[in-house]
């Protein structure tokens, strides 16, 4: 027998294997789906956007819900929303860069309902523009709410995860956070970072009962773009982003999303990749890097450039809009922030500077 013929047969039956251990894996996880009816689930960044929808998504199975977020008129309107379908919510103001905050809204939830099940880690914060314009205070807060974030929440909500004999995290990274993407560098590399807690956590939770899901969304119509934040060419910046939001062969819809991540989630799974797009984009970093690399390259030089002074300002999508965006190239993208209430509260939409 030839080296090729020998080294074929022990690919196929490594694969083979594998396909078999992961079947038996999803299996065994189907079996021991996690029931969501009155349990209590937590998402942060739970007023607008994923994370509302994601709410939805798990009242409609029945959980009782505690939203955390920064904007006290969104989270009451997301409160009222959720009432009105007659799920269960508590909504509580919080900043989850915040470590203090944090276990003081953990320990509300608990006085209110006694327990948690599932914490759901959705907060999230878009910086778009070239490197030159980002500054170290830019990686700091996006760190701040995707890595430190997630891990105070996590830590404030472990014990009682453990007193319940176990319990399940979900994480929403991003593609982002597999893939580094030009003009989303500390967006990126924060995302990264949170993958990694991810990961570790899985693996030294699992001996408590904790199942952690590691969420990789590609372009989703959350809404996002409009509340997003700009740096350089804001125009153009919003204009690109937005469009590739809105496209329905680029994204997903929020629903849609949310359905796969309620499901990831009662199942245990590890990990989660949404969009073919998403998955394509990661097979082939990992199997083509310098084709991946080369295109990254190009991709980065087609994007706008850097600009003067005015391009180290920070704005909002809601300051940054031109004759491109929003448009009927944006239409699908423009709806989903009315529709997930990223549009409450913006009486205007002059630019704002945070």
């Amino acid at each position: 027998m030839s080296l090729f013929n020998t080294t074929t047969g022990w690919l196929t039956s490594a694969l083979a294997a594998g396909s078999a251990i992961a079947l038996a894996g999803r299996t065994l996880r189907e079996i021991g789906k996690l029931p969501l009816r009155d349990r209590v689930v937590i998402i942060t960044g739970g007023s607008r956007g994923l994370g509302l929808v994601l709410a939805h998504a798990f009242g409609q199975r029945g959980a009782c819900l505690a939203l955390l977020a920064r904007n006290p008129q969104e989270l009451e309107h997301a409160a009222e929303e959720l009432r009105a379908a007659n799920i269960p919510v508590l909504p509580l103001v919080c900043d989850v860069r915040d470590q203090k905050t944090v276990q003081q809204s953990i320990e509300q939830v608990i006085m209110h309902y006694g327990r948690i099940d599932v914490l759901v880690n959705n907060a999230g914060v878009i910086q778009v523009g070239p490197l030159d314009h980002m500054s170290t205070e830019d990686f700091e807060q996006a760190m701040a709410v995707h890595f430190w974030g997630p891990l105070y929440t996590t830590q404030a909500a472990l014990p009682y995860l453990r007193s319940r004999g176990g319990g399940r995290i979900v994480n929403i990274s991003s593609i982002g956070g597999l893939v580094a993407v030009p003009h989303l560098l500390p967006y990126s590399a924060s995302k990264f970072a949170l993958s990694g807690l991810s990961d570790g956590l899985r693996a030294e939770l699992a001996s408590d009962n904790i199942r952690v899901t590691s969420v990789y969304p590609g372009l989703m119509r959350t809404g996002s773009h409009l509340n997003a934040l700009f740096k350089g060419q804001h125009e153009a910046e919003f204009a690109w982003f937005a469009i590739s939001n809105a496209m329905p062969f680029l994204s997903t819809d929020a629903p849609t999303a949310a359905r796969q991540i309620v499901e990831a989630c009662q199942r245990g799974d590890p990990q989660l990749i949404i969009t073919p797009q998403a998955n394509l984009l990661h097979l082939t970093q990992t199997l083509m890097p310098d084709l991946f690399a080369l295109a990254t390259e190009i991709a980065s030089r087609m994007l706008p450039g850097a600009t003067g002074a005015i391009g180290d300002v920070l704005k909002m999508g809601w300051g940054s809009q031109s004759r491109w965006a929003p448009s009927v190239l944006t239409v699908l993208a423009d709806k989903a922030t009315e529709q997930f209430n990223g549009a409450v509260g913006r009486t205007t939409r002059t630019t704002e500077v945070l």
